[in-house]
């Protein structure tokens, strides 16, 4: 049961808004009692907790077994934009903005969570991609991780991007293009603009 409450919660959560689904919501999608949910989790604040941190560690292996494929660093960078995107529903509801918004400490340590994993994935992406020689060899590393990672955070504020000039979809592919155009040689340039070209077909 305790699972179920996890999945449903995530489900809503992500498609409407961790402060706009309520208890009572819950617990009517699901056709249990308030009781039996706060017999699994004490508040509300706790379930948004381990929904959320459930859902990271769900994203972050499934991110770990695209980088275990090695394919090249630019292929790898759209294939897990493709299995985030599709994981977080197109984040309609701008879960991740509420969740600042309203649970601020726990959008913290998600925050936290999320350098850790993504700085080491991305600063492997780079570094495999100066080795074949894709991406640029004069690249200060550390930087283009952290100007990246810093980025993609950023594209979750709705009053730096509001739904109403962007939708999720488009501004992903915005940024990736933005990021990988800025360090690709001609040879990152073609697989690039080949990915990109095959995406509009």
């Amino acid at each position: 049961m305790r699972n179920d409450i996890l999945n449903k919660a995530t489900d809503l959560f992500l498609n409407f808004g961790f402060k706009s689904v309520t208890m009572d919501d819950l617990a009517h999608e699901m056709g249990i009692s308030k009781k039996t949910i706060y017999s699994h989790f004490e508040n509300k604040t706790k379930l948004v907790e381990e929904t959320t941190m459930n859902l990271f560690w769900e994203i972050s292996n499934g991110i770990d077994h695209i980088c275990s494929l090695q394919k090249n660093s630019i292929e790898e960078l759209y294939e897990i934009k493709k299995f985030v995107m599709s994981r977080l529903k197109d984040e309609k509801a701008s879960p991740l903005y509420q969740l600042q918004k309203y649970y601020p400490k726990i959008f913290d340590t998600l925050k936290k969570k999320e350098f850790e994993v993504m700085q080491d994935c991305v600063l492997d992406n780079i570094n495999r991609g100066i080795e074949i020689g894709i991406y640029r060899e004069n690249l200060n590393v550390e930087f283009v991780a952290r100007i990246y990672f810093s980025g993609v955070i950023s594209l979750g504020d709705l009053e730096l991007f509001p739904t109403t000039l962007f939708s999720k979809v488009e501004l992903e592919d915005y940024y990736l293009e933005y990021h990988l155009r800025g360090i690709v040689t001609p040879k990152g340039r073609k697989i690039l603009n080949e990915i990109i070209n095959s995406n509009q077909e």
